[in-house]
């Protein structure tokens, strides 16, 4: 894993611009501490800054930016290729002079052209290719998002980067908060992409590549797509494998075994992630098969009730014999995270599990270098309950005129609060198993307010949103019109919907941007063998019911975890990765909550609506209701704010 950064511009001196470089890419020095390197065109026109984590080939054979044995193009690479050993052996030997996998990509751009080649890399990666022959800069990224690309022109320089850091540094970069991207922040608690917070600074989309030419400045084509998730899906929902349920088990288990293979080849030591839970005992039981040696195993505990989960990764360990290390983490040592929180992500960010993410990344880099997590299997298996409960609901609802849904809408959002859910409680248990799920302790007042709306996607749209209606808080702001939901063309299930909008968003954007950032913070590489895309291919290919099945989903990882593991060991709700924020906010983080969103703040910022915050504020601390959500994306954002401020940006 590494940091890369550049520019092109219409012509400069080549020193200059190479120490322009080298100052972008040491913005994000923590990406890669082994190594730095810069290069320049003799013309001046391009030039590119590297950051190395050292992973496969420590030598200085791995340095970069590195250039192609013909010297027709230059690469920096951030990631890496998992199947560049079998690709070498397709490749003229004449190609190589070390043993890294950006000598593979290069000899593989080199031989087949860039467009041929992509299909052809398996891996995360984010990578900048200048052809000196064409005179064009290629920015590259892989197929489901993993690594991340920042790029824009500002004025007639072209900058791109792994983090918005690396972008202002340059003296050409003027930051100008862009309001529309604000909007859309504070639906989702994240910046969708192609959007960033910066007006004019874009996000690379995932499985695509941009071609920029720096004699034509301010111009951005269009990106090019080398794999298309809708068309993958839509193919695979076509053509179902009629498979048997073993046959299924059988095939998933073969190739997450063999992604897993992939992803713990490395020069440096590895470990993995262990939360207990299916998606990481899968991937730990896996790799602890494919050793001789105990795999070393983390995990955090926490001193908080039901937040702390540790005694399940502990069980699992000692069921798969693995190095386990197991790090209590106090209130004080969670907390103590969140002022670095707007430094870590650069934008505002607020998934509130970052924080033990930060942590866990932390303990693990003490003993290893790389560390694999289980995160996708939520999304490509059907994880989340949002498609069984959302399912379920609109059943119901498509059967109940939408004026009756109004009406009893209204009713029920005329309740208090507190009443509305202790009756969701009780009447959840009431329900039938199949039913249970629909209302929930916590949920009857977000129930009331998705009754009058029609069809899954305007119900998948309020079941992700944190605050509903970001036009009415954020002034001057309008939402993107991109509806992810609505890109799921000819999906018709709405459980696949539902996930084909979550791997088009949510996953690259949320999941994976907040395992990126808190795992690069402490220059640890983290892989993800359950988003091989030959996996994210098959689960397209897997009926319904052999993903979601008995109202619980990755029904098919789950046996496939049953062939190493007691499925009594991993039984128990779904948790997710996170912390008490609602009770720090009533806590400890109480005076800094309301430093943040104090009334003078948010009317001399003039950016939010300071009365929805304020109320939504005093009815957190009340008691009133748990707005911790809502809470939280405005203090990052806050925080975030802060931040530029200091640093002299605004």
């Amino acid at each position: 894993m590494c940091g890369i950064a550049g520019l092109l511009a219409p012509g400069g001196d080549p020193s200059d611009q190479a120490a322009h470089a080298a100052r972008m890419a040491l913005a994000v020095a923590h990406r890669g501490p082994d190594d730095a390197g810069e290069w320049t065109d003799r013309c001046g026109q391009a030039a590119m800054g590297f950051q190395r984590l050292a992973i496969i080939d420590l030598t200085p054979g791995g340095h970069q930016p590195m250039t192609s044995a013909d010297g027709r193009y230059v690469v920096a690479l951030n990631g890496e290729i998992y199947n560049y050993a079998s690709l070498r052996k397709e490749l003229p030997a004449t190609e190589f002079r070390g043993t890294s996998d950006t000598e593979v990509l290069l000899a593989a751009v080199s031989h087949w052209g860039l467009e041929a080649a992509l299909p052809r890399l398996w891996g995360m990666f984010a990578f900048a290719l200048w052809d000196a022959r064409s005179r064009a800069l290629h920015l590259v990224r892989d197929r489901l998002g993993k690594k991340p690309m920042y790029y824009g022109w500002q004025g007639d320089t072209f900058l791109f980067g792994s983090e918005l850091k690396a972008l202002r540094a340059h003296p050409a970069f003027r930051a100008e908060l862009d309001r529309d991207a604000v909007a859309s922040y504070m639906r989702y608690s994240y910046v969708p992409a192609p959007a960033s917070i910066y007006r004019g600074i874009h996000k690379l989309m995932p499985a695509s590549w941009l071609t920029v030419r720096p004699d034509r400045p301010g111009e951005l084509p269009l990106a090019q797509v080398y794999w298309d998730l809708v068309r993958v899906a839509r193919a695979g929902l076509d053509d179902p494998l009629a498979m048997s349920d073993e046959d299924a088990i059988d095939a998933v288990e073969q190739l997450a075994a063999d992604a897993v293979r992939l992803r713990s080849f490395a020069d440096v030591p590895v470990g993995a992630f262990l939360s207990g839970g299916i998606d990481s005992t899968v991937v730990t039981a896996l790799m602890q098969a494919q050793s001789a040696l105990p795999v070393q195993t983390f995990t955090i505990a926490f001193d908080a009730a039901g937040y702390d989960e540790s005694h399940h990764a502990r069980a699992v360990a000692a069921h798969l014999g693995t190095d386990h290390t197991e790090l209590r983490v106090t209130p004080e040592d969670a907390r103590a995270v969140i002022p670095r929180l707007a430094s870590i992500y650069d934008e505002p960010f607020a998934d509130a599990s970052q924080i033990p993410t930060v942590l866990i990344a932390q303990l693990a880099r003490r003993q290893v270098t790389v560390a694999l997590t289980g995160d996708g299997g939520d999304e490509v298996f059907g994880g989340y309950n949002r498609y069984v409960a959302g399912t379920r609901l609109w059943n119901w609802m498509s059967v109940v005129p939408r004026g009756a849904r109004s009406t009893l809408a209204r009713a029920l959002t005329a309740v208090p609060v507190r009443a509305l859910d202790a009756f969701g409680a009780g009447a959840d248990r009431l329900l039938p198993a199949r039913r249970q799920g629909i209302i929930g302790a916590n949920n009857a007042y977000k129930l009331a307010t998705v009754l009058g709306l029609d069809g899954i996607d305007q119900i998948y749209e309020r079941l992700v949103s944190t605050w509903p209606d970001p036009k009415a808080l954020v002034k001057g702001g309008r939402e993107s019109s991109t509806n992810l939901i609505a890109e799921a063309t000819g999906v018709r299930d709405p459980a696949h919907r539902m996930m084909l909008a979550d791997m088009l968003g949510y996953l690259p954007d949320d999941i994976l941007v907040k395992v990126d950032r808190a795992s690069m913070s402490a220059s640890l590489e983290a892989r993800a063998p359950l988003l091989d895309h030959r996996l994210v291919e098959l689960s397209w290919r897997l009926p319904l019911h052999q993903k979601i099945r008995d109202g619980k989903g990755k029904w098919v990882l789950r046996r496939v975890m049953e062939r190493y593991i007691s499925n009594e060991l991993t039984a128990r709700p779904k948790h997710g990765f996170s912390v008490p924020i609602d009770q720090w906010l009533r806590g400890s983080l109480r005076d800094w909550a309301q430093d943040l969103l104090s009334e003078d703040r948010l009317t001399r910022e003039g950016l939010l609506e300071p009365t929805p915050v304020r109320e939504a504020l005093r009815a957190h601390l009340d008691g009133r209701r748990n707005l911790q959500h809502q809470l939280w994306a405005v203090l990052m954002l806050e925080s975030w704010l802060a931040q530029q401020r200091a640093g002299g940006l605004w």
